[in-house]
């Protein structure tokens, strides 16, 4: 099971926070422990040369900033702290190292904690990095003062420009998840109305007939109380699922929409019911209309299940097509899968197209990944996408059922 389960809150909540991933840290402590002992290391060699008692103190502390860099991403400012003192001793054991150079690590860990931590924090770390600016002078006289100086700064607004850069990724996906809520909100708002609407009716009905044919009363009595069970159900799913946030932000949604709609949105038309597993034909044909090759394969009977998982079904489907047409290069053949098995809808799309991995990233691109774990989080399931090993795209939901009772 935990395949289905490679968006956790968890790691959304730390993405928040500006963390990285397992992943991206190690990356950055194998690049950055490369790059000091590549630049340093080499310094350390050359210019221990004539000091022979002192050289292995040296490269010991290379050696110690290196490993420092494991957690720069975890404690920046405890790192930065490490790399610094170790540095200055460097510098003192060996003076023909650039004070500079002696301090890279120092400057790395400044870049990774300007990213990642307030700037309160950073200014105060650029503050402290620049306390070697007299020694820097000394040795280098203005010259060797100026590259400290713009080698600590340029750090530091390195640093500034990659979080400014997460900061703005990460409101993208939280606006994208806003208003992907907001429609989910609208469309169970809308099922919910037209199963009102339906019991409306059928309780006309069984008044009209109650004395004469009281058996006709009955079914649509029975009709009522599942309908009120399916409404039920469908509301619950929906307040248990949408946090404080979406809810006020769908509200302000509902509300302008309202405003603008012609007698106040409570024609028939908004009544009616959402899209569902059953118009999943049509919607291959739309697809196949642009020259593509769509294999729609069903197992399980898909009636009765709760709408707001029917319908989440459906857009996870209809949003993973629209990927494959708009960014999947060269594909000519896309299958889908939707089987309702037990207790559970799962839901695969895979195309045999190639992703593209490289160049800019369009406005508003991932918005239909973000939407698609979405939906598929607010009905208690999870979704995994991805490219596979052998070519193609695949995205692959599970989609929990909750018999009402």
């Amino acid at each position: 099971m935990d395949r289905w389960n490679r968006q956790p809150d968890e790691a959304r909540a730390g993405e928040a926070r500006g963390e990285l991933s397992a992943r991206s840290a190690r990356a950055l402590w194998w690049g950055s422990a490369g790059l000091v002992l590549a630049v340093l290391g080499t310094s350390v060699l050359v210019a221990g040369t004539e000091h022979g008692r002192r050289l292995p103190v040296a490269v010991a502390l290379v050696l110690v900033q290196a490993c420092a860099l494991r957690w720069q991403t975890r404690a920046p400012v405890l790192v930065l702290a490490v790399n610094a003192l170790t540095g200055l001793a460097v510098w003192a054991l060996l003076p023909a190292v650039s004070l500079t150079g002696a301090l890279l690590a120092a400057q790395v860990t400044l870049c990774v904690l300007s990213a990642t931590r307030p700037r309160r924090v950073s200014v105060r770390a650029l503050a402290a990095m620049c306390l070697p600016a007299p020694p820097a002078f000394h040795a280098g006289g203005s010259a060797g003062l100026a590259v400290y100086l713009l080698t600590v700064l340029l750090a530091w607004t390195a640093g500034q420009w990659r979080g400014a850069q997460q900061a703005r990724r990460r409101a993208e996906t939280r606006r994208a998840v806003v208003e992907e809520r907001a429609r989910i909100a609208r469309e169970v708002h809308d099922v919910v109305a037209h199963t009102l609407s339906v019991m409306v009716v059928q309780a006309a009905a069984a008044d009209d007939v109650f004395a004469q044919r009281p058996e006709q009363a009955r079914q649509a009595l029975r009709a009522i109380e599942t309908g009120a069970r399916s409404a039920l159900g469908e509301l619950r799913l929906l307040l248990r699922a949408f946090r404080p946030e979406a809810e006020a932000e769908g509200e302000r949604e509902r509300e302008r929409e309202a405003e603008a709609a012609p007698g106040g949105g409570d024609s028939e038309s908004d009544r009616r019911p959402g899209p569902s597993l059953a118009g999943l034909d049509e919607l291959a044909d739309r697809v196949r209309a642009t020259g593509m090759t769509v294999r729609v394969h069903r197992e399980g009977p898909a009636e009765g299940l709760p709408a707001a998982v029917d319908l989440a079904a459906y857009r996870i489907v209809q949003e993973a097509l629209t990927n494959t047409l708009r960014h999947a290069d060269g594909a000519d053949e896309v299958r889908v899968r939707v089987a309702v098995e037990g207790e559970c809808v799962e839901v695969t799309v895979v195309d045999n197209g190639r992703t593209r991995q490289s160049g800019p990233a369009s406005p508003g691109a991932g918005r239909g990944l973000v939407g698609m774990r979405e939906r598929a989080r607010l009905v208690g399931g999870s979704l995994r996408a991805g490219p596979l090993p052998g070519g193609g795209f695949e995205v692959a939901a599970r989609l929990p059922v909750e018999r009402t009772s």
